[in-house]
């Protein structure tokens, strides 16, 4: 991923963060017949001072027949994204020389794809649940289901580790802009009706109050 400097992000607890409130990840495996993509729920866990990547897919999915290959993938988490209006820039009104862009959190995950051990399965199933239910009032449980019905289930797909091998992340927010672009910019998407604007305005007003200090 091409990451000017002013947009790296290379903090790991802000990364590890990231990837675990996306939890959708994108696992991208080329072969020598196909480039696969699978979109999977995520697991984000640090052992053994790695970072470490935990999914699944269909067993009949074709990407799990490179999973003996130990394939090299790539993992791509995609945050808050919103396009970036011209006309919220302050250079507009003072030269115009501006123009559309877009504003987004990515993170690219690189290392080797591996086949889970099948009795590491259940637990990472359970482990994947409650990271998502949690913090719910009434949290579903994996065995809330009968269990042959999860056993069933279970048979049909396969687990899958990649341990992160290089990591980069892309917050591109502006941050080349100046002070009264950005803050148009945030104020803007802050306005917005689109709850996917108002997210990337808020990452962008809590940048703005670090670079003042203020946060």
């Amino acid at each position: 991923m091409y990451v000017p400097n002013q947009f790296a992000e290379t903090r790991r607890p802000v990364l590890v963060r990231t990837m675990r409130a996306i939890g959708l990840a994108t696992l991208v495996t080329p072969t020598a017949e196909a480039i696969h993509a699978t979109h999977v729920p995520t697991l984000v866990s640090e052992e053994d001072g790695d970072i470490v990547l935990s999914a699944h897919f269909a067993r009949v999915n074709p990407q799990a027949a490179a999973l003996a290959e130990q394939a090299p993938s790539l993992a791509i988490f995609q945050g808050p994204q919103a396009y970036i209006s011209p006309s919220w820039y302050e250079s507009k009104r003072a030269h115009g020389k501006v123009v559309p862009t877009w504003n987004y959190i990515a993170i690219h995950a690189h290392g080797t794809l591996e086949a889970m051990p099948a009795d590491a399965l259940p637990a990472h199933l359970e482990a994947l649940t409650q990271h998502h239910e949690g913090g719910r009032e009434a949290p579903w449980a994996v065995d809330d289901a009968p269990a042959d019905y999860i056993a069933k289930l279970s048979r049909a797909i396969v687990g899958v580790r990649l341990r992160v091998a290089r990591i980069e992340g892309s917050w591109k927010m502006a941050q080349h802009k100046p002070q009264g672009d950005r803050t148009g910019a945030a104020t803007g998407l802050l306005a917005s009706a689109d709850p996917a604007d108002n997210a990337v305005g808020a990452i962008m007003a809590a940048l703005e109050a670090e670079r003042s200090g203020t946060a």
